[in-house]
């Protein structure tokens, strides 16, 4: 019995009912699977030779493709990645920046809308266990959209100092929802400074001069009025002055205000340095995660990757993202953009490709699993000069071609792209399964388009078969227009030549029909097995009023029947065998023989009259 078991990449999976310890497991890859049982072989206790454990496992990685929310994600970046891939490289500058750090909005604006989406589906669900799951998937596309926003600020738009804590602030507002709903409710209210949350907003809509004017002016007076002890006999004043100094201590006592230990960095560089440098955010950014867990809990692994960032170390974020996250989208498309920033490239991986296309190789490769995204996976094959073309072969020829529609989109891909050896594949594979549905058109037309000589000869040998049994031929219009195709092997030239033969005798060319036979017996093109046929097509020739075949053209047809008829048989040759020892071949034989002596007198008597006049 088979079981399937769900494994996220990078991460220990555990199956069911197995002791590892005990047994030994046996395994075997598939492209996007693994199966997985236990073994009878035991080293240490010989005496059990019986798994424990009955079952065959399916381990599938890349799950995610089949979540129909993230289809649509991975439907929708793979255009903008697409359009990323065809940016003029001689943009330089502003222009260059600018359409990147527009790629990244709408990279994140597609996150945003599936999390919108998965959001929904959370609060409709009747079932808890779908609610869970679709709470957690939520979670991730927001801190997937949260790493990739503060890359952005980061890597992308690389924002100097002062501008940088606005893009943070910005940051902050976004992710942090109970910001945006407190500055309207604040807002919203008619007397807004007394409204209960005004104090606890820190919010700013001002430019960066009024800013820095503005609080160098209130932080002198803050410093003064502390100094003085001004508002001494007002604990809340004093500890609103020490917060708007930037004190620490001030501001972790305000911590249940504080969603996260970087919504207090964001607020800490807000009070205390609002125009820090981009190299001093990682000492801030450390001491302001260390500040806010207090020793009492240690970092997740969004933490670090945050902390990464904020170190401006791009490689770390990668590898973090790597083990967390249970798909290979997030760094493939990131790593992609901070590629075209010109941000990896002295980057190389010791097995010869670089990071960017190790990690879109793996993220195609798992497109491949699914039975319609593989499609998406072919264009990011495209783009990975070094390794995607082999990758994309080993890819497409396990692609199972269910209908024949699908097949003509594998093929169309391979053709454009010149990959010869799956074409042929793919028209072989083709061909047979259309000779197993005895559609013959079909699979002559498939293995002509595969170049199969062998095949060919084999689909055209099933169509004389037919004619033999039938007296007439399927599929006339392929037949007829076979053009320099027929030449792919002697016996499909021998099919499209003796449909050739039909027509001629149709449209009552009997003489050119006359010689046609005759050659396609005297050539050997031919199949002896279907020589007796061809006489017996000459018979309606032979017994014309006018004589149609020479008396030279009739001895031809004379040595072919005594060759015939003389042979001994060899075995596997039933139509001679048949000859000899069926009544109705010999009464055939005693026709034809009867009409070529004369048809040959007629010629010779013909051709002397002629030679006399």
């Amino acid at each position: 019995m088979r079981v399937r078991v769900k494994r996220p990449p990078n991460r220990l999976c555990l199956i069911p009912g197995v002791n590892s310890k005990k047994n030994q497991m046996c395994f075997d890859w598939g492209p996007g699977e693994m199966l997985v049982c236990e073994t009878s072989f035991n080293k240490k206790e010989k005496s059990e030779m019986v798994p424990s454990c009955p079952f065959i496992y399916i381990i599938r990685k890349d799950v995610d493709v089949y979540s129909q929310i993230l289809r649509k994600l991975f439907n929708e970046s793979h255009g903008i990645f697409l359009g990323l891939q065809r940016i003029d490289e001689e943009l330089t500058g502003k222009s260059r920046k600018s359409q990147l750090v527009r790629v990244s909005k709408n990279y994140r604006s597609v996150i945003r809308a599936c999390m919108e989406e998965m959001h929904q589906l959370a609060i409709a669900a009747k079932d808890p266990a779908n609610g869970r799951q679709f709470s957690s998937q939520v979670s991730i596309l927001s801190a997937v959209e949260l790493i990739w926003n503060l890359c952005e600020i980061l890597f992308i738009e690389v924002a100097p100092a002062g501008p940088l804590l606005l893009h943070l602030l910005d940051w902050v507002r976004l992710h942090v929802c109970e910001v945006d709903s407190l500055s309207a409710d604040v807002l919203g209210s008619e007397n807004p400074s007394k409204h209960d949350s005004f104090w606890n907003l820190p919010g700013n809509t001002q430019t960066l001069t009024e800013l820095e004017l503005k609080w160098q002016h209130w932080h002198e007076e803050c410093e003064r009025y502390l100094q003085d002890s001004t508002f001494a006999t007002s604990p809340h004043l004093e500890s609103l002055l020490k917060i708007m100094l930037g004190d620490e201590a001030a501001l972790l006592e305000q911590k249940e205000l504080l969603s996260n230990w970087y919504h207090f960095l964001v607020t800490r560089l807000l009070y205390s340095n609002p125009t820090v440098k981009p190299i001093d955010l990682h000492y801030y950014a450390q001491s302001s995660l260390d500040l806010f867990l207090g020793g009492e809990s240690s970092p997740e692994p969004l933490d670090n990757i945050l902390l990464a960032a904020f170190e401006f170390d791009i490689h770390q974020v990668i590898k973090e993202c790597s083990i967390a996250l249970s798909n290979w989208w997030f760094v493939a498309h990131l790593t992609d953009l901070l590629d075209h920033c010109k941000l990896l490239q002295s980057h190389n991986l010791y097995f010869g490709s670089n990071m960017r296309e190790f990690l879109l190789l793996e993220y195609a490769s798992g497109l491949f699993a699914h039975p319609s995204l593989w499609q998406l996976g072919v264009d990011y094959f495209d783009y990975c000069p070094e390794l995607g073309r082999v990758s994309l072969e080993l890819h497409i020829e396990r692609i199972p071609l269910n209908t024949e529609q699908k097949a003509l989109k594998v093929l169309r891909i391979c053709e454009q792209r010149q990959m010869t050896e799956q074409v042929r594949s793919i028209c072989k594979i083709l061909a047979m399964k259309a000779v197993r549905n005895n559609r013959l058109g079909s699979a002559l037309s498939w293995s002509i388009r595969a170049k199969d000589a062998a095949f060919a000869t084999l689909v055209s040998d099933r169509f004389l078969r037919d004619y033999c049994e039938r007296g007439c031929f399927s599929d006339l219009d392929l037949i007829d227009n076979l053009g320099p195709a027929m030449m792919l092997s002697d016996r499909l030239t021998f099919l499209g030549k003796y449909r050739e033969f039909h027509r001629m005798y149709g449209e009552k060319r009997f003489a050119d029909a006359a010689s046609l036979l005759l050659s396609l017996m005297t050539s050997r093109i031919a199949p002896r097995s279907f020589w007796m046929t061809l006489l017996i097509d000459a018979l309606p020739l032979l017994e014309q009023k006018q004589v149609i075949f020479s008396a030279e053209q009739t001895y031809e047809l004379m040595r072919c029947l005594e060759d015939l008829t003389s042979r001994r048989p060899v075995r596997g040759e039933s139509d001679t065998e048949q000859l000899q020892d069926d009544d109705i071949e010999t009464t055939k034989v005693e026709m034809l023989r009867l009409a070529l002596a004369r048809n040959l007198a007629r010629a010779i008597v013909r051709e002397g009259s002629l030679e006399g006049s």
